[in-house]
């Protein structure tokens, strides 16, 4: 990974092997990043994504292997005891121009990824909903 702050907003070029959630979770560790939007595009090898069933409060993974676009990657990092927490969605087209997509769990890059990762001026926190079953983000929590 190589990355280069550009006042609020970091540019990140990941490269073969390296994986996307681990990338950018070590990204937030080293330059303290409390709360951010992130967006990207790039070519991957493999992914899981999953989908949310609320009456269960699971969620169901899909892998997926072979030669993929990534259409979209969009998400936020935040702060969860004390951590950095990425919430990231992904699609990706096959090589036929099929799109699979969901919430992302990982995704290995095959080619270059780039992300932008624009940084927030604030930190805001998560915290477990029963109810939901899912880290919300909490908007009045401590984040740090």
């Amino acid at each position: 990974m190589e990355y280069a702050k550009f006042e609020d907003a970091y540019i990140v070029r990941l490269d073969r092997g390296e994986e996307i959630i681990a990338s950018l979770t070590a990204l937030a560790e080293r330059e303290d990043i409390a709360l951010a939007q992130v967006s990207g595009l790039g070519a991957i090898d493999s992914f899981t994504v999953g989908v949310f069933f609320p009456a269960e409060k699971v969620y169901r993974k899909n892998d997926f292997h072979g030669n993929f676009e990534i259409t979209s990657l969009t998400g936020t990092i935040t702060r969860m005891d004390g951590k950095p927490y990425l919430h990231l969605h992904m699609s990706a087209g096959n090589e036929y121009g099929k799109v699979n997509g969901g919430h992302l769990n990982s995704a290995r890059v095959s080619a270059t990824c780039e992300v932008v990762v624009r940084t927030i001026n604030g930190s805001v926190g998560r915290k477990y909903s029963e109810e939901i079953g899912l880290n919300l983000v909490n908007i009045r929590g401590e984040a740090r």
